[in-house]
């Protein structure tokens, strides 16, 4: 479950922005997860809430952004979003959704970032 090492290190970064912003409360934060990095959204809301507790996080609104896999495709020069074959629970394969080849160059998808943190100070 790399779910729980992804939200703690999430954790450490909000908290590390909020006290070098000096907050005194921590409002909203928003994460983008992108589909390849094949963290469940649910799972890590979760794990975020539980991580929380006892700090300024606790109690703010945790929006969670997925971010679609967009490529660039060297075979045919397709550049957009793709479908994936999620089949294998332990990999995602990425082709291109217009001439099916792998040749690919990946845009987007691979993400996680603290977007947005809105405090109270």
């Amino acid at each position: 479950m790399h779910e729980l090492s992804m939200a703690d290190a999430i954790v450490k970064t909000i908290l590390d922005a909020a006290e070098k912003n000096q907050a005194e409360e921590i409002l909203e934060v928003t994460i983008e997860v992108g589909k390849l990095t094949m963290l469940n959204p649910e799972q890590l809301k979760f794990l975020l809430d539980v991580l929380a507790e006892n700090t300024l996080l606790e109690g703010a609104e945790v929006i969670i952004e997925e971010v679609p896999v967009e490529i660039k495709c060297h075979s045919c020069d397709y550049t957009g979003s793709t479908d994936l074959d999620d089949s294998d629970h332990y990999l995602m394969i990425v082709k291109c959704p217009k001439c099916d080849e792998r040749n690919i160059e990946i845009i987007s998808g691979q993400e996680c970032n603290v977007k947005n943190i809105r405090i109270e100070k």
